[in-house]
């Protein structure tokens, strides 16, 4: 008999918890579904691409001109040594990597200049949305009758 009644209560802590978990599930389609989160999900993956256009963009075609006008330095192996590495006791080099922080600067300057021409674009689109004034509403009969008598009677006077 005890075993009937632990068995009883097994099975209706089960059905509990799995209606539970079906709710959080149901909780956690509708936040997923959302437009705003849909939104964001995809505006991280295009980051993410856009992210590594930049850093080529950095690397490869705006640091190669400026090391050249520099006298040839390459910015991303600019560093200030101060522990230098000793390879015969296995000790690495400690350094601060100033120029690779150049580097990442002028990235975020050029991330930061294109997310402004998005909203800027953006912005002008709203306005000339915004300032497109809606047609006036043709006049109903019962004014456009009006009118012609109000105009008749001005000629007859």
């Amino acid at each position: 008999m005890l075993k009937m009644r632990t068995l009883g209560v097994e099975k209706y802590l089960i059905n509990k918890l799995t209606l539970l978990f079906m709710g959080f599930l149901k909780e956690f389609k509708e936040f997923a579904m959302r437009g705003s989160v849909v939104d964001l999900a995809v505006g991280v993956v295009i980051g993410g691409a856009f992210g590594k256009i930049v850093t080529s963009l950095v690397d490869d075609v705006i640091m190669p001109p400026i090391g050249y006008v520099t006298g040839g330095v390459d910015f991303s192996k600019l560093r200030y040594i101060l522990q230098p590495a000793d390879e015969a006791n296995e000790v690495a080099e400690v350094a601060i990597a100033y120029g690779n922080f150049i580097n990442v600067i002028i990235q975020f300057i050029i991330v930061a200049f294109c997310i402004f021409l998005v909203i800027k674009g953006i912005n002008s689109l709203k306005r000339k949305e915004e300032e497109a004034p809606a047609a006036p509403p043709a006049p109903s009969k019962e004014e456009t009758l009006l009118t012609e008598i109000r105009d008749l009677l001005k000629t007859k006077s």
